[in-house]
């Protein structure tokens, strides 16, 4: 068999196009690969996506010649059922066993010394997870960014509900590429208007129905993601929740605090650092968590300008990682365990370790009128007295509280003040600071509530509210009642406890700031509206919506609080 033309890239670097790999099931693989000028043999630097293998994530990394130049085979792969790859694709299925069989391929190619490192981001991040899983002989270290372990908590869902605009979106975009590979000229025309106007699809109703979803032909992966609303064997059959022991590799994990995922990524840093399969690989958890959305990764959100410090060079950092597992450069000996970018300060810090405990209390207080910032709503280290009089707001899922990027449901530390004066919502502020105050970890809200209907969520955004009156974004949680009481029951008109975490932050509240917290029952279309009357939201219309009427307890008995990871070493409240 004659060696395969080889494309000249320049400086050296030569391209083989159409590489395939036949998998244990027979399935051929096709994958390019980028040769570094000088004679081999060499390590390999492999990600597997589902976009087009050209593209190569290069909507943020560094074009594939840039590290062929530095001394690595790379190998771009389209997974299963994408690209010029044989076999059906449904998202995650098959990335584990795919991805070990083409590390024990790789291995034996002549112009590979052995030794594999994997990058990529969001679906290229779970793809190293999965392939790691499996333990594949020869593979020494990866670095996934902005995806998750738990596919059920870190992507799709959180807390229960469902992140609807990017799993609708998301489904949409990768249900194109399957109608055009079918020839489903129908299908694929639908999705492309879908697309076309892709911030109008989440209010389609009831959303399982969406007409662009359904279609001689096309597959049900979309539809399955919204029929398993809660966690259970088949979110876990697809990630690595129920594997984590099985990762044996260094991990370089790349977060962004205004990205979908961030709490996937984050968490999936924590959950390695703890039950990773052996001590070195819990100990070579790395994380660099900045001031970013999902794509691109830069100083600009917007309007909002990150500084300098926010342009990080990551693929001079990532050239340092595969250094140092793959050529034992030792060049990052040293490094910090997390790396985190402070908003507010604009300015990056390091840790040893990952703040997972709340350990400042601020309670939420009012005369009985929070709704909207034009009411009565504090918050303070002092506790409510016995009598204090509790907060009321209606949730109306026809006129929802809509999410902190608006009704596209944009990422960023979008100005909340305007959505601040519904009285949809309840305003908790503390009084200005008299000094600065540094958060780093993941904040929880504990609320004491009772509503008219049987169903329902909470939301809880934490805002930097500004001297000159603007609300700046800076993350928050949500919990579906459906969810946080699916074990001990939910009830109308009964008081629960509602205890959950908020998206992990690292942010500075300047001296005359104020912190502030945003009670809410909706952020849409960021996620999907509870219906109210027990109907899975998947399948609700308006005829399914019911009005409830939401009240927040605070009093002395009843201590409803927002409780902030505080670094104690900076200056106190």
């Amino acid at each position: 068999m004659s060696e395969p033309a080889l494309v000249d890239c320049g400086n050296g670097v030569r391209l083989e196009r159409g590489a395939r790999c036949r998998t244990r099931d027979a399935v051929e693989l096709v994958s390019d690969h980028y040769y570094p000028p000088e004679p081999g043999p060499h390590p390999t630097l492999l990600m597997r996506q589902p976009y087009g293998r050209d593209i190569a994530s290069t909507v943020v990394y560094a074009h594939p010649v840039w590290f062929a130049r530095r001394g690595y085979n790379v190998v771009i792969q389209d997974v299963r059922g994408r690209g010029d790859s044989g076999g059906e694709f449904y998202p995650f299925r098959h990335e584990a066993h795919d991805g070990a069989d083409t590390i024990a391929w790789l291995r034996a190619r002549p112009e590979s010394n052995g030794r594999v490192g994997m990058y990529g981001f969001s679906y290229q991040g779970i793809t190293q997870l999965l392939a790691a899983a499996e333990n594949p002989e020869g593979l020494q270290c990866i670095s996934p960014g902005m995806t998750a372990c738990d596919l059920y908590q870190g992507w799709f869902y959180h807390q229960g509900a469902l992140r609807l605009a990017a799993s609708l979106g998301w489904g949409i975009q990768l249900l194109k590429a399957d109608a055009r590979r079918k020839k489903l000229r129908e299908a694929s025309d639908r999705l492309e208007q879908a697309w076309a106007n892709l911030a109008a699809q989440t209010s389609v109703l009831p959303f399982r129905e969406h007409p662009a979803l359904h279609g001689e032909g096309l597959p049900q992966y979309a539809l399955d993601w919204f029929a398993h609303d809660q966690p259970g064997e088949y979110w876990a059959s697809l990630d690595v929740t129920q594997r984590l022991n099985q990762i044996r590799v260094p991990a370089l994990h790349v977060s962004g605090w205004y990205d979908t995922y961030v709490r996937g990524s984050t968490h999936g840093f924590l959950a390695l650092s703890s039950y990773a399969g052996s001590d070195f690989a819990r100990n070579h958890q790395y994380l660099i968590a900045g001031p970013w959305v999902h794509i691109p990764w830069g100083d600009r959100i917007g309007t909002t300008n990150f500084g300098p410090e926010a342009l990080l060079d990551t693929d001079s950092i990532l050239l340092r990682w595969f250094d140092h597992w793959l050529k034992d450069s030792g060049t990052f000996a040293g490094e910090p365990r997390v790396r985190h970018f402070v908003l507010g300060e604009n300015r990056w810090r390091q840790a040893g370790v990952f703040p997972t405990e709340a350990n400042h209390v601020l309670y939420l207080r009012s005369g009985g009128n929070a709704n909207s910032r034009k009411g009565d709503g504090t918050l303070s280290p002092e506790m409510p007295g016995p009598d204090e009089p509790n907060d009321i707001f209606v949730y109306d899922p026809e006129l929802p509280v809509l999410a902190p990027g608006g009704p596209s449901a944009a990422s960023g530390p979008f100005d909340q003040a305007t959505l601040e004066l519904g009285n949809n919502l309840l305003v908790y502020s503390t009084e200005p600071l008299a000094d600065p105050l540094w958060i780093f970890g993941i904040p929880r809200i504990i609320l004491y509530a009772a509503t008219s209907s049987k169903e329902t969520d909470f939301t809880a955004k934490l805002v930097r509210a500004r001297p000159d009156g603007a609300a700046e974004f800076i993350c928050m949680g949500i919990a579906r009642s459906s969810h946080l009481f699916r074990e001990t029951g939910y009830a109308a008109d009964k008081i629960h406890s509602w205890d959950f975490f908020l998206d992990a932050t690292s942010c500075r509240f300047d001296r005359g700031d104020r912190i502030r917290i945003e009670i809410a029952s909706s952020a849409f279309p960021l996620y999907d509206r509870n219906p109210g009357n027990g109907v899975a939201s998947r399948i609700a219309t308006s005829w399914d919506w019911q009005r409830s009427t939401q009240i927040v307890h605070h009093s002395h008995d009843l201590r409803s609080a927002l409780y902030l990871p505080v670094d104690e070493s900076k200056a106190p409240l």
